[in-house]
């Protein structure tokens, strides 16, 4: 019998890694390809292990392409989740596989959680390579599918755009519109990340904020805090190109009731606005700078945390979702287990 035809212990696969024998971990995986379905499995989960070290799977993410044409839903997902682990850590690594990545999220046969996870790991590498990631194509396909995707879908789609905007707002200012068009989603992460991509590109090109104008200063009026803040944000910036001349008497009074909110994030900008339409300097909190570039990218993270903390028992401790009194003890929005 022939030995090489059958794929070794994934306990062997993980002491290649360990030990940093690439070729020969490489070799391994390829035979773990035509592997039993479980089997693969296991030995994506193995890979898994090392994801917190940022240099020890980069490496192998091109041999990990066919996992994520598998024929099964399961090695699919998996895969996907190990590109988005190892996109948050050490996104030069993942640039190697962009077109497996975008193949994923442009096939609307696909299962809408690993388009999910594509579109997050394209967001994740877009904040240090947008340049890679933001082709006409690619954000077009993102902005359509806040359209019609799953809600699930649409929280990637609107974080990998905030994160090109954040990256490069000049990739979205022509995009304006169509971003605007989904500030009411129901969805409050959905709304958050676009609030954000506009800002960014209002940091940039505060002019092309113009005709949306009053999509913003909805949002001044929004049941989040951090929405209502952002959008003060990308208002404010308008304002500071402008002089205010594109802002309605009713904006300037949201803007005076934000100055009031009990929380700085939204008192914060609420005021930056007011002082760009009366033309006075523009505040600070602390080492960010309101209205800037670096101020949004150093205070996305937090305000996601906050928006998907859960409020008590019964929610996904991961993302927030009401989780349902029955089923399996996983969540049905993001697959984490509770």
């Amino acid at each position: 019998m022939d030995e090489s035809a059958h794929p070794p212990p994934v306990e062997h696969l993980a002491e290649l890694v360990d030990a940093g024998a690439y070729d020969d971990a490489i070799a391994c995986l390829e035979r773990f390809e035509t592997a039993p379905t479980e089997e693969r499995k296991a030995a994506l989960g193995t890979l898994r292990r090392f994801e917190a070290d940022e240099s020890a799977v980069g490496p192998l993410l091109p041999t990990l392409s066919p996992f994520f044409t598998d024929e099964e839903r399961s090695v699919r997902l998996k895969t996907a989740k190990l590109f988005v682990a190892v996109s948050e850590r050490d996104p030069d690594a993942v640039v190697s596989i962009l077109p497996v990545l975008t193949d994923r999220l442009a096939d609307p046969d696909e299962f809408y959680y690993v388009r999910a996870r594509a579109a997050e790991a394209l967001g994740n590498v877009a904040l240090e390579h947008a340049d890679e990631v933001a082709s006409p194509a690619v954000v077009a396909e993102l902005q359509i599918g806040l359209s019609f995707d799953e809600p699930e879908v649409k929280e990637k789609l609107a974080k990998a755009l905030a994160d090109i905007a954040l990256s490069d707002p000049d990739r979205l200012d022509h995009r304006v519109p169509n971003l605007a068009e989904h500030l009411g989603d129901d969805d409050e992460l959905v709304r958050y990340y676009l609030c954000t991509a506009l800002a960014a590109v209002g940091c940039a090109a505060p002019e092309a904020l113009a005709e949306e104008a009053d999509a913003l200063a909805a949002r001044l009026g929004d049941e989040n805090d951090y929405v209502r803040g952002r959008a003060a944000e990308a208002v404010g910036l308008l304002a500071r190109a402008d002089g205010g001349d594109s802002l309605s008497p009713e904006t300037t009074s949201r803007l005076r009731e934000g100055c009031d909110n009990e929380t700085a994030f939204v008192r914060g900008r609420a005021r930056f606005a007011l002082d760009a339409m009366d033309g006075r300097e523009r505040p600070s909190e602390g080492s960010i700078e309101v209205g800037a570039l670096d101020g949004l990218r150093a205070t996305t993270d937090e305000a996601v945390e906050e928006i998907t903390s859960p409020d008590g028992d019964g929610v996904c401790p991961s993302c927030g979702l009401s989780l349902p009194d029955f089923g399996p003890p996983m969540c049905p929005r993001c697959g984490s287990p509770y």
